[in-house]
C-alpha cells in the first residue's frame, strides 16, 4: 500500500489510477486494456470499481486518515465544487463515474457515469470499512476506521419495524479502536460478538466510543 500511495495517488489530479506507467508503445500484447487510449479506464486511467478497493486496503489497515484523504477524492461533489474544476470534471456531480483520465490534455475528465458499479462500490466502502457498519445475518459489528479529524458521526438504521439510532464519538481523535458499546444505555460485553439486531418494533440507541491506539 505505500507503493499504491506513492505511485498511484494523484490528490492535486483528483484520482487514483489503476497503474501507471499507462500502455502505449509497446512489443507486448497486455490484451483487451490495450485497446483504450493511454490513461482512459482500465488502461492506466482511474478504474474507479478497482480503486475504490484501495481505500478499502487501508481502512483495513486502520489507516483512516490515508482513506479519509482517498474518500474526497472519490467524492464527485469535491470534483464540480468550483467553475474550475466543474469544467475539467465534465460530468454529472451527482453520481459516481466509472473512470477519471490521467494523461494530459484531459486529467481529471470523468467518464462513464451511470453505467457503472463503482456507485455502488464507493458505497459500501463508505458503509461498512469508513463507517464500520457490518451486518453479518442478525447481527450488527461496529469497528470504523475514520480519520483523525472526525469527531464522531451518526446514523439511523431500519430493520424490519425497528430503528437503531448509532452514535459513534471520537474524544481521543483516534482511526480505529472500539473501547465501549452501550446499548440502550447498558454497555454491552463481548462487544466483538456484535449487537443482536432483535425486530420488537421499538426505537433503540447504540454508543460506540473509540480509543486511544496503543501501536
Amino acid at each position: 500500500m505505500r507503493a499504491v500511495n506513492q505511485h498511484l495517488v494523484r490528490g492535486n489530479d483528483g484520482l487514483v489510477a489503476l497503474f501507471t506507467e499507462p500502455f502505449d508503445k509497446t512489443r507486448h500484447d497486455p490484451g483487451y486494456i490495450k485497446g483504450y487510449p493511454p490513461g482512459l479506464r482500465e488502461n492506466g486511467g482511474q478504474y474507479t470499481h478497482g480503486s475504490i478497493w484501495s481505500l478499502i486496503a487501508f481502512a483495513m489497515l486502520g489507516e483512516g486518515d490515508k482513506a479519509g484523504e482517498l474518500l474526497e477524492i472519490f467524492d464527485p461533489i469535491r470534483k464540480s465544487d468550483t467553475p474550475d474544476k466543474a469544467a475539467r470534471y465534465k460530468v454529472e456531480p451527482y453520481v459516481e463515474c466509472a473512470d477519471v483520465y490521467s494523461v494530459a490534455p484531459h486529467v481529471g475528465r470523468g467518464g462513464w457515469t451511470w453505467y457503472s458499479g463503482s456507485a455502488g462500490w464507493l458505497y459500501r466502502a463508505i458503509v461498512e470499512w469508513v463507517l464500520g457498519f457490518r451486518l453479518r445475518g442478525d447481527r450488527l459489528h461496529l469497528e470504523p476506521c475514520i480519520p483523525r479529524g472526525w469527531k464522531g458521526f451518526a446514523l439511523t438504521c431500519r430493520r424490519g419495524n425497528t430503528s437503531w439510532r448509532i452514535e459513534v464519538d471520537n474524544p481521543q481523535h483516534v482511526c480505529r479502536g472500539v473501547a465501549t458499546i452501550e446499548v440502550d444505555g447498558v454497555t454491552l460485553q463481548g462487544s466483538r460478538a456484535g449487537i443482536a439486531l432483535v425486530d420488537d418494533g421499538a426505537e433503540h440507541h447504540v454508543r460506540v466510543v473509540l480509543h486511544k491506539e496503543t501501536n
